[in-house]
């Protein structure tokens, strides 16, 4: 893959958020955003998949390499959370967090390695800053960032000169993200927060490295972000 050939892209999460906007980047760039999304993705190919479900990541993920004839990046950007005290969260809500942010991630990341070889292709996974730092009233979040961190930096030493990994960790964004929380886990009004379409050029940077090159990690926030450091 030379510097200006992005080529297919498997964008999950990109009917909304920041899936939305690298998938946009891609396409920009001139490359093939396909979404693999709960919700279809206007504008572009897009697989309905509940992430949540492994199996059914994968099979969706075999699908796009299929119709695609292989297959150059992946760009987990899937994302959910259960904000409040342990115990009161629903379990079955805990659990989610987990198998979208961290099992989903693996799911699809796991189906698309032997095409992403034949191509010497790239995985961006996407933690947070809360991939680093914990919080209060986070506990799935945090486990299902840290643990997406753990493994994309195991993938990218079990996979050195055979793809590339990069793990971007993003602080908080103007998307619809925070809109469903308690006030009291959502950002203040005069919180400064990253556009997703400046997130989503560090992910668009990282695919268009020549074969060889690899932007390992990036954090990405605004100054004055809260989270970091």
């Amino acid at each position: 893959m030379s510097e200006t050939e992005i080529g297919t892209v498997i964008v999950t999460g990109a009917a909304s958020g920041l899936g939305r906007a690298i998938a946009e980047a891609v396409k920009s760039a001139g490359g093939e955003p396909v979404g693999l999304d709960i919700q279809s993705a206007d504008g572009f190919e897009s697989e309905l998949v509940d992430l949540a479900d492994s199996a059914a990541a994968e099979t969706a993920t075999a699908r796009v390499i299929e119709r695609h004839g292989g297959l150059d990046a992946v760009v987990a950007a899937a994302g959910t959370d259960s904000c409040g005290p342990l115990e009161k969260i629903p379990a079955e809500d805990w659990n989610r967090v987990i198998a979208v942010n961290l099992m989903g991630t693996a799911a699809v990341v796991r189906a698309a390695m032997p095409a992403l070889e034949q191509r010497r292709g790239r995985v961006v996974t996407i933690a947070s800053t809360l991939g680093v730092r914990a919080l209060p009233d986070a506990t799935a979040y945090c486990a299902s960032k840290f643990g997406v961190v753990g493994f994309s930096r195991a993938l990218a030493a079990e996979t050195a000169g055979r793809i590339g990994v990069t793990l971007l960790m993003p602080g908080g964004m103007q998307t619809a993200f925070f809109d469903d929380r308690e006030e009291k886990y959502k950002p203040p009004a005069d919180a400064k927060l990253a556009p997703p379409e400046e997130v989503a050029q560090a992910v668009l940077f990282a695919l268009s490295r020549p074969a060889g090159i690899e932007l390992r990690e990036a954090l990405v926030a605004p100054s004055t972000e809260s989270s970091w450091p």
